[in-house]
């Protein structure tokens, strides 16, 4: 696989990544492929309430869907607010999309266009009410602010002077924060979200490939909080399914590259990645 051909997909540069790229080419039909949404189909911006898809994400994935089993965004943010911002509704190709939000308490299937999910934890409303007082106290009032997500809640401290500085100020009280009300705290890029433990993107991963009897999974993401989905893929190869790890680049989060078989530059590289795809699956 050469670099000449527009076509030419990228080699992966683990023997586990070339063996998952082509189990996928050869069985395209029970592979699932699996995407984060912010970082890895959406750029990352300084307001998350602007991330939209990359342009070209949606008409590759409508490429690309009919000829797999599935495919599945896998996200922290509520479901249909990546559905919305993803804009998978009603596109042609896309029916056998699925969103698992919530790092999969929640999902949204194309077929029917609704939402299954659990109630909410209780502790994720009474850790939001001590918030501010915990932000507050930690020195960085005017930098974090506060995002609201349904299921969870997220300190974001992009818009800070000292964004790191702020980040790391905020860990350790966030942390017994989550703690007090049963919680957990997710670390990303320069934000920390507070949601209900026992359920992450690992988790959803391995129930979906499961649930549908894939054969191989291309799982890709850009950031801490798609470890877990990392592991679960490792895991899965380990008992024999095998399966390819794309890292959306990006200098913030080395630990993803480093575990990746194939590293393309951010959302742009995703996206050239599923076109090429479906056109090699013709």
């Amino acid at each position: 696989m050469g670099s000449h051909h527009l076509d030419d997909l990228p080699s992966p540069r683990t023997p586990q990544g070339r063996d998952g790229l082509s189990h996928l080419l050869a069985e395209p039909a029970r592979a699932v492929v699996a995407l984060d949404f912010d970082g890895t189909l959406a750029p990352i911006v300084p307001d998350p309430d602007q991330a939209r898809a990359h342009p070209d994400a949606v008409p590759a994935l409508a490429a690309l869907a009919p000829k797999l089993a599935a495919v599945a965004v896998v996200t922290g943010r509520p479901a249909e607010v990546a559905v919305r911002y993803g804009g998978f509704a009603g596109v042609p190709g896309l029916e056998h999309l699925s969103v698992l939000g919530h790092y999969g308490a929640e999902r949204w299937d194309a077929r029917s266009g609704q939402v299954s999910a659990p109630p909410p934890h209780p502790g994720v409303a009474a850790a939001r009410a001590e918030l501010p007082a915990v932000i507050e106290s930690a020195g960085v009032a005017d930098g974090a602010w506060v995002e609201e997500k349904g299921r969870a809640v997220a300190v974001h401290t992009r818009r800070a002077q000292d964004p790191q500085g702020a980040f790391d100020a905020l860990r350790e009280p966030l942390t017994d924060l989550a703690t007090r009300h049963g919680l957990i705290v997710e670390p990303g890029r320069m934000v920390l979200e507070l949601r209900p433990p026992g359920m992450d993107k690992g988790v959803a991963l391995t129930e979906y490939v499961r649930e549908l009897g894939a054969s191989c999974v291309l799982y890709a993401g850009d950031d801490l909080g798609d470890l877990p989905a990392f592991a679960a893929v490792e895991k899965l190869r380990s008992d024999g399914l095998p399966g390819l790890l794309v890292c959306s680049g990006s200098s913030e989060v080395s630990e993803l590259a480093e575990r990746a078989d194939l590293v393309v530059d951010g959302p742009g590289g995703v996206v050239r990645l599923l076109a090429a795809l479906a056109r090699q699956l013709g």
